[in-house]
């Protein structure tokens, strides 16, 4: 989430004085001051990933790297999904929780043959290393934040292996969705990954923090790509009912009531928050986060109060006039009895209550949407 500029030291990353030179619109985030929007804006840049390609410096990221006999052991115990599973060249979208069995952070696993990687959000950087470093020792493995230096740019959009493909011997069609390989870009040594986190197709490139400029320059001179900040990215992500970390999950939620169960791998030995979960699961899952959609314009944003039945119901933790259906679309929190598509609620705007109706996420699909 934003941080002030007053209470922190701005982090830059490597792309910092291109942004600038670009004319975008730096904000503070997670400890980074990031471009929001570039002179295009929010919309268009939005509208350029969905049609054509755009170019986001997704820098701020932490990077863990674990290596050693135990490396997957350790990584799987410290999270939900089962990274023994995993093949080498592959990837997976997993959950980080505490003894409680809510959600420190949401990341990415990356299996390599000789180490895993982790990709954890910009803000948790610190708190998830600590976290996680309390229980290395019982691991033969070694645990270091590589994150300073490493650059790391998602290219999003339908054209993206188009565009891509010309600067690397790499075959980019091999490359499945969720998986990666290590390979030359515009002669730049690079993982080049295939997760994405727009709803579209795309890579992202991970390299050293000193090849940044190049790496930019390379991509942006095939002409077809876009400059995106983080306004778009996250109405992109939203759409697809992707889960932003501070918004729509947080260590007040477990994966279960946030619809990521199939994170949750019970069956493959103990991992930290396992037990809460099992008895969450035994008692009954409380609440789920669901997908909504209004009739009014005016549309609902982040913390505005929910209310079900006449009763409050928590917050809206994500909402957006969404660009691509032209509707106002968010996430919320539901009694799960409640937590079905057609359950009319309310949310609070500006004083009034509004009507607001569950609807199955993604909201955003292609060719078939809202």
């Amino acid at each position: 989430m934003a941080q002030s500029a007053a209470t922190q030291k701005l982090r830059q990353t490597p792309f910092h004085d291109i942004h600038v030179a670009l004319g975008a619109k730096m904000v503070p985030f997670a400890g980074y001051e990031m471009p929001v929007q570039y002179p295009t804006g929010i919309t268009a840049e939005h509208n350029a990933v969905r049609q054509r390609c755009g170019l986001f410096d997704v820098s701020h990221m932490g990077e863990f790297e674990i290596r050693g006999p135990q490396a997957v052991e350790f990584v799987s115990y410290v999270t939900t999904n089962d990274v023994a599973a995993l093949a080498v060249g592959q990837v997976h979208y997993s959950t980080i929780l505490n003894d409680r069995g809510t959600i420190e952070d949401d990341c990415l696993v990356y299996r390599f043959a000789d180490k895993v990687m982790m990709v954890v959000n910009a803000s948790n950087r610190e708190k998830d290393f600590a976290h996680i470093s309390k229980v290395k020792s019982r691991f033969d493995c070694t645990l270091k934040d590589v994150s300073d230096d490493i650059a790391l740019l998602a290219l999003q959009g339908p054209i993206a292996q188009r565009v891509l493909q010309p600067l690397t011997t790499t075959d980019l069609s091999t490359i499945r969705y969720y998986h990666f390989a290590e390979g030359m870009v515009s002669g730049i040594p690079a993982i080049i990954s295939r997760t994405g986190y727009t709803g579209e197709d795309g890579f992202e490139l991970y390299f050293a923090a000193t090849d940044a400029r190049p790496m930019w320059e390379a991509l942006i001179a095939t002409g077809d790509v876009t400059p995106a900040g983080l306004g778009c990215r996250d109405s992109l992500r939203l759409e697809m009912g992707m889960a932003l970390y501070g918004n729509d999950i947080d260590d007040t939620t477990t994966p279960l009531e946030a619809g990521l169960g199939w994170l949750v791998k019970l069956n493959k030995g103990d991992f930290v928050g396992r037990s809460a979960l099992v008895a969450q699961k035994e008692r009954g899952i409380p609440r789920r986060l669901v997908g909504f959609t209004t009739s009014e314009r005016s549309f609902p944003r982040h913390g505005y109060p929910v209310f079900y039945d006449g009763q409050p119901s928590g917050e809206v933790r994500s909402g957006i006039m969404s660009p691509s259906l032209g509707i106002p679309i968010g996430t919320c929190y539901l009694p799960s009895a409640a937590a079905k598509e057609g359950t009319s609620f309310e949310i609070e705007i500006r004083g009034k209550r509004i009507p607001a109706t569950v609807v199955k996420m993604p909201f955003y699909k292609k060719g078939t949407h809202l």
